[in-house]
């Protein structure tokens, strides 16, 4: 009987604990739940952060890889054209060149005949300059 008492004691006070430790391992729970949806929402806030920058750097990446594209195909269809001027001026200026070489050797003459008449027309004209500063300097200081 003893042992009967004693056991039922025991019961009793395990089943007085455990009713006890229920509500404080309920709360205990509670408490960690929420602890567990917070760190979730805050990993899920980084997650969607992160997502968002890569996303920005792939729109950037692509705005660029898009320009470059531009560029390079504006720069090939351009190109033959380029080559197509350079070469139609490289002949332009080879025909062109027996034309102003001859204008050079018709123009020699009448511009070597002017300077022989216009070089003494010159040289008068400079001491005819000379002598009249000349006589501004000889004339007195006005007072």
């Amino acid at each position: 009987m003893n042992f009967s008492i004693t056991a039922a004691l025991v019961l009793a006070l395990a089943a007085a604990h455990g009713a006890g430790a229920g509500p404080l391992v309920r709360r205990d729970a509670q408490a960690e739940l929420d602890k567990i949806a917070k760190l979730i929402g805050a990993v899920s806030a980084g997650l969607t952060d992160a997502t968002q920058e890569v996303v920005e750097k792939i729109k950037t990446l692509e705005v660029t890889n898009s320009a470059q594209t531009y560029m390079e195909d504006g720069r090939s269809q351009i190109q033959p054209l380029v080559d197509k001027v350079q070469a139609e001026a490289t002949k332009l200026q080879e025909q062109v060149k027996p034309f102003v070489s001859d204008m050079e050797e018709q123009i020699r003459p009448v511009m070597e005949n002017l300077q022989t008449q216009v070089k003494p027309l010159a040289d008068t004209m400079v001491k005819i300059l000379q002598q009249l500063m000349d006589r501004t300097k000889a004339l007195p200081a006005p007072q």
